[in-house]
């Protein structure tokens, strides 16, 4: 029997007062993401999308909660999501994120990752439960490159 081997991405879903959702501008395409990425070896999920959140807006975050679990068996992906909250840091643009900013969830721009607003929509419609799904299809990046986006 062969070992399956995942993709691993963590994000994070931060809101504010007005309960906003916090979203990057990606550098190297023209779409909007969630603050995260791929977990790195030997590090956990928990750990790793504070990190993530840290590279991509300079904030300095909390896990609430695990929100949202989802994995894409065509690619060997699985997604984190979880909700997190600002303790400290300062929004800062870098290499990664050209833009940083909150919208509201009907107020999201089209050239979103399709697969974050499902993902915020379940948690959005089920708050306070952990939603578990499988999320086939193609990545963001996938549907800019097809002028999909």
């Amino acid at each position: 029997m062969t070992k399956a081997t995942f993709t691993i991405g963590v994000f994070a879903a931060i809101f504010d007062d007005e309960n906003r959702i916090l979203f990057c501008h990606r550098t190297d395409y023209d779409l909007w993401n969630l603050p995260g990425g791929a977990l790195e070896k030997k590090e956990a999920p928990w750990v790793g999308v504070i990190r993530e959140v840290k590279e991509e807006t300079g904030l300095d975050v909390e896990v609430m909660d695990l929100t949202h679990i989802s994995n894409n068996p065509i690619k060997d992906d699985i997604v984190f999501l979880f909700i997190c909250k600002i303790i400290g840091g300062k929004i800062t643009l870098n290499d990664e994120a050209d833009k940083i900013k909150y919208f509201a969830f009907g107020e999201i721009p089209r050239n979103t990752v399709p697969k974050h607003v499902l993902r915020l929509k379940d948690i959005l419609e089920k708050p306070h439960k952990l939603i578990t799904k499988t999320l086939t299809g193609k990545s963001g990046i996938e549907l800019i490159k097809e002028g999909k986006l």
